[in-house]
């Protein structure tokens, strides 16, 4: 028979177990497997250590990153790549400041830092990522009136970058995201994979926010309810 002290101690899992919110519940091991994809999300100079819109501890992905692509034979990473003068650029509307709002024929938009200009040395992958097998990078934000953070679609929410349909057409299903930034092109990313019918992860300590004026916390309860899982680099099984 149980003891007194068995019986309080399994009382006490059950009640902190109900207690914690099933997003936050540790994932069980994920094997990667044919129908798994590596989405690597703008892991560019400009949001690195020095750039002109850095993100905060942004270069720490990059291990990360790193070490989890090694177990994906399916990898697609993106390059924001932005025309001079860009829509999306404060410094192209008079008397407006990076991190204010606009409204834009498409919607609200977020005013940003002159940033991954093409062809510019900000615009370029990290030097330090070493994902050699990646078989596609997509390039987007290259139309200078809209801006674009997701990897599937525009900020107008209909121009399309075609990578649903190559993924679709390579019977990938499964996507797990990374990159930068968190609140903005993941989120954005992972809320059209779902959109497009994909599973979707993304795997948090291989991403860093912005967290603009409360948008990190927002980007995850969108996630969230859209029905992307939130997990760690540790729950893959590589």
């Amino acid at each position: 028979m149980l003891d007194r002290r068995q019986i309080l101690a399994g009382l006490g899992t059950v009640a902190l177990t109900t207690m914690i919110p099933k997003s936050l519940w540790a994932a069980a091991s994920i094997k990667i497997d044919d129908a798994s994809a590596l989405l690597v999300i703008d892991v560019q100079n400009c949001f690195l250590p020095g750039g002109s819109l850095a993100v905060k501890d942004g270069e720490q992905v990059v291990p990360v990153i790193n070490r989890i692509a090694k177990g994906f034979a399916n990898v697609v990473m993106t390059q924001d790549w932005h025309t001079a003068g860009h829509v999306s650029f404060a410094s192209a509307h008079d008397g407006k400041k990076p991190f204010e709002m606009i409204d834009l024929p498409y919607g609200k938009q977020m005013l940003w830092p002159d940033h991954c200009v093409q062809g510019t040395d900000g615009a370029s992958l990290s030097k330090d990522l070493s994902i050699p097998q990646a078989e596609l990078v997509i390039r987007k934000g290259y139309h200078k009136d809209v801006d674009s953070y997701s990897a599937f679609t525009e900020a107008d929410g209909k121009t399309t970058t075609g990578l649903a349909a190559y993924l679709k057409a390579r019977k990938l299903e499964r996507l797990f995201i990374a990159g930068l930034a968190t609140d903005f092109c993941v989120a954005w990313t992972a809320l059209d994979a779902r959109k497009a019918g994909f599973e979707a992860y993304v795997v948090e300590d291989a991403c860093r926010g912005i967290d603009a004026q409360g948008s990190l916390a927002k980007a995850w309860a969108d996630m969230e309810k859209a029905g992307v899982k939130r997990i760690q680099s540790s729950d893959l099984v590589v």
